[in-house]
């Protein structure tokens, strides 16, 4: 063999062992499919310790262990959150894993790269436990996501600290929780505690699917509020709202604002029928800086406004429906679920289908049981209503995008309403819309029943007193479509699927606004905002000129809404411009107001000069319409069966 041709061999033979190598550094820790989870009990406890005391880098610090056996081994970081109908476990907010094995040896890990949230290992020969540790790097502000910590308050949702192993039910897999809170702060939570060590509480030991389903409030400033003081006396489950804040003025509560949200828990049993869950906490955080939430649990609720709340109860009562709601939802969407939404486990992909059922009833009897307790008066229920119907009228998206497909908004990852065109895109719509096809049902059964029955009816038989799983009463019990048609016509008979199919699945214009109709109301127009328009405007800071040349005007005169096919649009707006004239004199809304008011008499249109980025242009819109807020009008000659709808049961 010629030295030249030896020389180029061993190169090549060089080479391809070191690529060899390269791509052994890169394979997976192990090859092995990802396991389906099984209703097995997992072997050993978890025991999960959190340490949520730096509130100045809202970072949380995470130590676990994890019982195992040598061999390949998958860890989840959750991903499918119950609540937000989709993949929105935040799994970039981990950071500094560290796995270790026997002897604290290290355990090489590699994350799944088809699947971000699945992390693959080998467990030595000789370990028994693994020991983790790692950060959560919680938002630091609204720019990062929602913020979840401040110098006053905090909120530990066990899904985003915590790692649990694969092939096995949420509901099968044991863990001991314990959490570290700083010093002389108080907590809520659905959790039980076991101990207490000083600022430590150790909880009782629970199910993976148990701990995410039961997160923690915490704060400096927090009191607790027995909303049903009789129940151990009348053999009832207790109700708790535990309410933290900035300050602690903020906490104080009146005599009347106590006995409507104790109506609240009073209302529910009488539209329910009973309460399927040991205890319910209600966690609510008053503040300016602690991101909003509103996220409901079987057995608690997150939910999370700005300040005034209770100081400013007689401003405006927009926003008050939030509570109301989120109660609903133990029986609506924990107890009662649709056979497509139920997983086994936080990382197997969810179908939502049904939430026109699980969100668009529970947002019609969270409006209905808001205005039973007097939490919302009647009159201001009735405008919040007239905006839905207005808005419903306003959606062009519903000439090609029907209500059913809007209930892949979770699986499509944006539930939010951070879109140019909303009305046109659409967004969650089975929220609010159910809220119109639900009251036709309603006015639909006391109307074949002379009004004997109602919705109600359906609601205490499908949600109520339901057999439940052997061993557990709070064991969700699916359902399907064909599940709530029967309910229906268990109520009354009627050809339910047609009619739901009918709303659901039909693409045209206009508010699906019969149910009003048979309720004794019709959508009307005023030049003036109704209480609920107001409230709104003033809450989200926006100027609101939605329903008469079709836009928003928020911070910075920025128009941050403008409605597909309204004035605004045909003249060439988008929500990329800001506003900074109105017929040659700097914007303000009374400007604005007075201008569309004075183009009613057709002598001129409106002119609007408006920036878009480095480029100014001046657009003229030929709108006569006037003002346009929606309100609620009586049908003369008819029975005013909504007042009954949202009148208190005695």
């Amino acid at each position: 063999m010629q030295a030249s041709h030896l020389s180029f061999t061993c190169a090549t033979r060089a080479l391809a062992t070191s690529l060899l190598l390269a791509a052994a550094a890169h394979a997976p820790v192990a090859a092995f499919a990802n396991p389906a989870p099984v209703d097995t009990p997992y072997p050993g406890t978890l025991t999960l310790q959190v340490d949520a005391t730096d509130l100045d880098r809202r970072i949380f610090r995470v130590r676990e262990q994890v019982p195992v056996k040598p061999g390949p081994l998958r860890l989840f970081y959750p991903q499918w959150m119950p609540g937000t109908h989709g993949p929105t476990g935040r799994i970039g907010e981990l950071a500094g894993l560290k796995i270790s094995g026997a002897g604290g040896q290290p355990v090489a890990w590699k994350r799944d790269p088809l699947d971000p949230y699945a992390f693959m290992l080998d467990v030595p020969r000789g370990t028994t436990m693994l020991e983790i540790e790692f950060q959560h790097l919680s938002p630091v502000d609204r720019e990062s996501g929602r913020v979840v910590v401040t110098p006053e308050m905090l909120n530990v949702q066990w899904n985003a600290v915590l790692l649990y192993p694969a092939g096995h039910y949420d509901s099968r897999i044991t863990v001991k929780p314990s959490l570290r809170l700083p010093e002389g702060w108080k907590y809520g939570s659905a959790l039980q505690a076991a101990s207490q060590n000083g600022a430590t509480t150790e909880f009782k030991p629970v199910s993976v699917e148990t701990l995410i389903d039961s997160p923690v409030f915490a704060g400096k400033h927090m009191a607790r509020v027995d909303l049903d003081p009789e129940a151990a006396a009348q053999g009832r489950v207790p109700v708790f709202l535990n309410v933290m804040a900035d300050v602690p003025s903020e906490l104080a509560m009146t005599a009347e604002q106590l006995a409507a949200h104790r109506a609240l828990v009073t209302q529910g049993d009488r539209l329910f029928g009973v309460r399927r869950f040991a205890q319910y906490d209600f966690l609510l955080a008053i503040s300016s800086r602690f991101g909003w939430i509103g996220l409901e649990h079987h057995q608690s609720s997150e939910n999370g406004v700005a300040p005034g709340y209770f100081a400013e109860w007689a401003k405006t009562s927009v926003g008050r429906t939030l509570l109301p709601h989120e109660y609903v939802h133990s029986w609506n969407g924990k107890f009662r679920r649709p056979a497509d939404l139920w997983t086994p486990n936080a990382n197997t992909p969810m179908q939502d289908s049904l939430l026109w059922v699980y969100e668009g009833q529970t947002q019609f009897w969270g409006n209905v049981l808001a205005a039973r307790s007097g939490i919302v008066p009647i009159a201001d229920m009735r405008d919040q209503i007239a905006n839905v119907a207005a808005w419903a009228e306003a959606q062009r998206g519903r000439t090609w995008r029907n209500l059913q497909d809007t209930t892949n908004q979770g699986v499509m990852g944006d539930r939010n309403d951070a879109r140019d065109w909303r009305d046109w895109q659409r967004g969650s719509d089975y929220y609010d819309e159910m809220v119109l096809v639900w009251l036709e049902a309603d006015m639909l059964i006391r109307d074949g029943t002379a009004g004997q029955r109602s919705l109600d009816d359906f609601a205490r038989g499908f949600f109520g007193p339901t057999p439940a799983r052997a061993g557990n009463d709070f064991a969700p019990l699916t359902y399907t479509f064909a599940d709530i048609v029967a309910a229906l016509n268990a109520v009354h008979p009627h050809d339910w699927a047609r009619f739901l199919r009918e709303r659901l699945d039909t693409r045209t214009t206009g508010a699906q606004a019969e149910g009003l109709t048979r309720a004794g109301w019709r959508l009307a127009w005023s030049e003036e905002p109704n209480s609920a328009s107001k409230g709104f405007a003033t809450r989200r800071r926006f100027d609101d000129f939605s329903y008469s040349i079709g836009i928003h005007v928020g911070k910075e005169n920025a128009v941050n809404l403008v409605r597909w096919g309204s004035p605004a649009f045909e003249a060439g707006l988008s929500t990329s411009v800001q506003l900074l004239a109105v017929n040659g004199i700097a914007y303000n809304a009374d400007r604005l107001k007075a201008a569309i008011t004075e183009a009613k008499s057709g002598k001129a249109p409106i002119s609007l000069l408006v920036k878009d980025g480095d480029h100014y242009k001046t657009v003229s819109i030929p709108y006569i319409g006037g003002m346009r807020y929606p309100k609620l009008e009586r049908i003369e000659g008819t029975e005013d069966r909504l007042t009954q709808v949202l009148s208190p049961r005695p």
